[in-house]
């Protein structure tokens, strides 16, 4: 779900002595900016000539004179070198990971219910990480899987969507998000999103019919959706609710951690989330009848014994049909030592995503992506509003131009403008989620979805990368300061 390019150009540790926020973001917003804010007598901001202003000690950077004109015209950029943004969780690989897995070699047990003899050791890596998990995530319940699409597919079919039923998503989100919906035989209804990019919850209401099940609440690149109306609207008309943290697990929604305030909520663990192993995905929730199917469903129907001793209570369910979604004892291996890192990756992210954000909130008219909690996201990336998709793009070009990374809204799509959803295509014809009359007759395309679209072609983002230094961070601010005032008046 997220594009981000792997790269070492960026510098690590600190650059110079350390400095505090309010020095940094003074210091940081004259390095090549179009002008330095500093402080008056009485406190106030005051402008400063930026021809005069040298960067204080610390912080390196050329005149602001001199990175007048923009690098897209010819100019000298802010950065000699690319700056990219890395993949975080692996950024914080170390021993721990190592330890984890090591155990499961000597042990050899890499299955997760058993090992092979004697020679061997009890697996116990996944069963460990389920429970650390759920602690953490504030819920009674979680169960392991292999991707966060199976996490999705699991939870959709352990909330009791099937045919006949429809499930409102998001039509800026992934396609698992779809694809979990269709491979369960439900029916995928899509509702625009608004400048948070998430779910539009006055749009929520429209789309729901008797059929509808379930409402899937996708916490979108780092930052949750408005929870307190999507679970109004939820209780309001009988339905469910499923969070979808894969993008923003560590985020918080006033104080609560995403995916803990549905009736069920799903995670991936894949490569570009906030904690990897390559892959790997959780179901969470605080019910115990969609814990016990959700076990079932990930595992060919059967409930093994930890998880009977997990549910605490009469299993209610007999054997049924299900898939092999099961968690290796390789990824709950690093599963466990990234988990006990998630709460310093956030913080990391924060903090550069923040500093950025206060580093530019002071440009002229600048619209920022809107935030349903302004403390709870990730900031995993920082997002602006343009006025319209040819100013985004120069937008986004002039700042690779000064060599920081730019983007659209990035890590998910407009599902409804592709091909394939447009037509309903299928594995095959007669397909349940579109076999009736009233399912068929549901629209896909562009017409379903004119407000997202919109949002989509306005918005610049400038991804953060945990370990950036404070150089890196200063770069970025004095690239969008630099840019911002020349392609905003075009």
């Amino acid at each position: 779900m997220n594009t981000r390019k792997h790269s070492n150009d960026h510098k690590s540790g600190q650059a110079g002595p350390a400095l505090d926020r309010r020095g940094f973001l003074t210091a940081a917003t004259g390095l090549a900016s179009a002008a330095l804010w500093a402080k008056g007598a009485d406190g106030a901001p005051a402008r400063v000539d930026p021809a005069s202003a040298a960067p204080p000690p610390g912080l390196t950077g050329r005149p602001a004179s001199a990175a007048a004109t923009l690098a897209i015209d010819g100019g000298t950029p802010v950065r000699s070198t690319k700056l990219d943004t890395n993949f975080p969780g692996p950024l914080y690989y170390d021993d721990e990971e190592r330890r984890e897995l090591l155990e499961v070699l000597d042990r050899r047990a890499p299955f997760r219910w058993y090992g092979i003899g004697p020679k061997g050791g009890a697996p116990d890596k996944c069963n460990h990480f389920e429970k650390e998990f759920a602690a953490h995530r504030h819920t009674k319940y979680c169960v392991a899987v292999t991707s966060g699409t199976a996490a999705l597919v699991t939870a959709v079919a352990a909330l009791g969507a099937g045919p006949g039923d429809e499930v409102i998503l998001p039509a800026w989100t992934w396609y698992s998000c779809y694809d979990a919906i269709i491979a369960t035989g439900a029916t995928p209804v899509f509702a625009e999103i608004d400048d948070s990019m998430n779910i539009d919850p006055a749009d929520i209401e429209r789309r729901i019919t008797p059929r509808t099940k379930i409402i899937m609440a996708v916490h979108i690149m780092g930052e949750p959706a408005d929870m307190d109306s999507i679970l109004a609207i939820a209780r309001q008309h009988r339905l469910k609710v499923l969070e979808d943290g894969a993008q923003s697990l560590g985020a918080t929604y006033k104080g609560r951690p995403l995916g803990s305030m549905g009736d069920c909520g799903i995670y991936s663990f894949q490569l570009c989330k906030t904690i990897s192993a390559g892959e790997g995905g959780a179901v969470v929730t605080n019910d115990p009848e969609v814990f016990e199917r959700a076990a079932r469903i990930h595992d060919l129907g059967q409930l093994r014994d930890p998880h009977a001793a997990t549910l605490a209570r009469p299993a209610r369910l007999d054997m049924l049909a299900g898939f092999n979604f099961r968690m290796s004892e390789y990824t709950g291996a690093v599963m466990r030592a990234q988990l006990r890192k998630l709460d310093r990756i956030v913080a990391d992210f924060r903090d550069k995503g923040t500093r950025v954000a206060e580093g530019i909130q002071d440009l002229p008219g600048i619209q920022f992506r809107k935030l349903s909690d302004s403390q709870g996201g990730l900031r995993s990336s920082v997002y602006f509003r343009t006025g319209g998709k040819a100013q985004r793009d120069r937008f986004i070009r002039a700042l690779q131009a000064e060599n920081v990374p730019a983007t659209e809204m990035e890590g998910s799509v407009l599902l409804p403008l592709e091909p394939f959803i447009e037509k309903k295509q299928t594995v095959e014809d007669g397909w349940p989620s579109f076999a009736s009359a009233q399912q068929k007759a549901i629209s896909y395309g562009s017409g379903c979805c004119p407000r997202s679209i919109n949002i989509w072609e306005r918005y610049v983002g400038v991804g953060m990368d945990p370990r950036y230094s404070d150089q890196d961070v200063a770069d970025i601010i004095a690239a969008v300061r630099k840019v911002y005032p020349v392609v905003m008046k075009s």
